[in-house]
């Protein structure tokens, strides 16, 4: 039998003998055609289905990305109002500085990373690019920037911090002199 089957002439037997009506009874070119168009019928019905769910899909995906576009526009369209607009100091300044009034050197570390933090944001602000303040602070026109030496300094100082943690050494006297070179960065920027 496993001869048989290997043989390719035994299977165009099998199927000439299903064309003449050998296979589940009287089966012609007719009723094979009539078949075919059967299937073909199911084929057309499935792609449809399937058209009409694509398409819904299509219609609620566009939906929701206007939705988010909508969204975005609001978000990225709201103005900040510089404190010279508002009248007041800036409420993230007005926290470091607390910070770094007070008595505890954890004070003071907390203090001097918040305003790096600051820092970034207001780098990124004024359309500085780079993975991290340095590559910013590398990306900086001189000419536009006068405090640029400021700025490095303070940031050195987080970085001092953020690497030895307890271990770095930070007096009062480092951490006002600190604080004072962010706040001359963000009187240049405007932002205090």
């Amino acid at each position: 039998m496993l001869g048989d089957q290997a043989n390719v002439e035994y299977w165009f037997r099998l199927l000439y003998e299903c064309f003449h009506g050998a296979c589940y009874g009287p089966v012609s070119v007719a009723g094979f055609s009539a078949w075919l168009a059967h299937l073909w019928l199911w084929i057309i019905v499935i792609g449809y289905a399937l058209a009409v769910v694509g398409l819904f899909i299509i219609i609620y995906v566009t939906v929701r990305l206007f939705d988010l576009r909508e969204r975005e526009e609001k978000f990225y369209s709201t103005l900040l109002l510089t404190p010279e607009a508002t009248g007041e100091v800036h409420a993230r300044w007005r926290h470091i500085e607390m910070l770094a009034g007070g008595t505890s050197a954890s004070e003071w570390r907390e203090a001097i990373i918040e305003a790096d933090i600051m820092l970034d944001d207001v780098l990124s602000q004024q359309g500085y690019t780079g993975v991290g303040i340095g590559e910013k602070l590398k990306s900086v026109d001189p000419t536009r920037f006068s405090t640029l030496q400021d700025a490095w300094e303070a940031h050195k100082v987080r970085n001092q911090i953020a690497h030895e943690g307890s271990a770095f050494n930070l007096s009062a006297e480092l951490a006002r002199r600190t604080i004072s070179r962010f706040a001359s960065v963000f009187r240049e920027f405007k932002v205090i």
